[in-house]
């Protein structure tokens, strides 16, 4: 039987990535979009084929195996606890939720009610990544030091500048991505420093963050987040690592699979992927997840974790201070 799959909101760029992914992978049917932005909602059931539903709640009597969670940051965790509380497994829209007690919510309702919880993280399916870790557990680079880090983009404008709705700007949209890396490649974090301003845009509402990461294993990381790259540049932005161990350094760009288009008839230069669809294989191994009762890959605890160091950013950032990271 194909899995039966909905999306909840298209208020997230992403969304669109991942309903293009459900009409890629064998014995999935994408049942529906639901969205409280009707005119919104029904051009996206229209492009990808698919039935508009008015109400979330419609959408989940429609005998859903999982949903996608792509409404505005603050709104996850209703959207969230209402696919769980009808047992329909979740992949959520990062970050998590806009503030810890949300996101221990989400992970602890899913857990109770037997449903899949994954964060939308899709960094860490990268080959090139999955290799540098290797790399890192097998000790090849030595004890790690220290690790510069970088995930620059646009600005998307609309929500994304409420911090009623986004929960913060640059820092939150694009801190999380980068956290979940370090974590997976230097455990648990102990505190973090964090100066963040809004000197590109001069909006009300953080367009730059430079973050100092303390582990409790002694390495420390770096990580600009920021919306720093122009609407005219080549592509959206970028997530890369610098790796410093006591043997060896390894530097990973994430997207360096590019190659550069120079169009007459758009008038404009962008770079165009080549390499590994990550949202494809991210979204692949959720169903996949769900579909064979295994733990999923990129779990709810994972988002949490990743939230509590922007969380922890925005605190030093106001008090001046180093701030620990609560996880709990």
């Amino acid at each position: 039987m194909p899995l039966r799959v909905g999306i909840m909101s298209f208020a997230h760029l992403h969304a669109n990535s991942y309903a293009a992914c459900l009409r890629q992978i064998p014995d999935v049917t994408l049942v529906g979009i639901a969205d409280d932005d009707p005119a919104r909602g029904q051009a996206r059931a229209a492009q990808f084929e698919t039935r508009y539903f008015p109400r979330y709640e419609d959408l989940l009597d429609a005998s859903l195996d999982a949903v996608i969670v792509c409404s505005e940051n603050a709104r996850h965790k209703d959207l969230t606890l209402l696919a769980a509380r009808a047992g329909v497994h979740v992949l959520c829209e990062k970050p998590l939720a806009t503030t810890l007690e949300d996101a221990r919510e989400m992970v602890t309702v899913c857990r109770e009610r037997g449903v899949l919880l994954q964060t939308a993280f899709p960094c860490p399916y990268s080959p090139a990544f999955r290799h540098l870790l290797q790399a890192v557990e097998q000790g090849v680079l030595g004890e790690i030091l220290a690790v510069n880090s970088t995930n620059h983009g646009r600005n998307p404008g609309g929500w994304f500048t409420d911090r009623a709705l986004a929960g913060g700007g640059a820092v939150m949209d694009h801190t999380v991505h980068v956290a979940d890396l370090l974590h997976r490649l230097l455990g648990p974090a102990r505190q973090v420093y964090a100066e963040i301003g809004n000197g590109l845009a001069h909006q009300p509402i953080d367009d730059t963050g430079l973050l100092t990461i303390d582990y409790e294993n002694g390495a420390f990381a770096t990580l600009d987040t920021s919306w720093s790259r122009p609407r005219v540049f080549t592509t959206w932005g970028d997530v890369t690592l610098h790796v410093i161990g006591t043997r060896a350094t390894a530097s990973l760009d994430l997207f360096a699979q590019v190659a550069t288009l120079y169009s007459e008839s758009e008038q404009r230069v962008r770079d165009l992927g080549w390499g590994p669809n990550l949202d494809l294989l991210m979204v692949s191994d959720f169903l996949e997840a769900v579909r064979t009762g295994r733990p999923v890959s990129v779990t709810g605890e994972d988002g949490l974790r990743a939230l509590a160091i922007a969380l922890a950013a925005y605190e030093s950032a106001r008090t001046g201070q180093p701030v620990p990271v609560r996880y709990a």
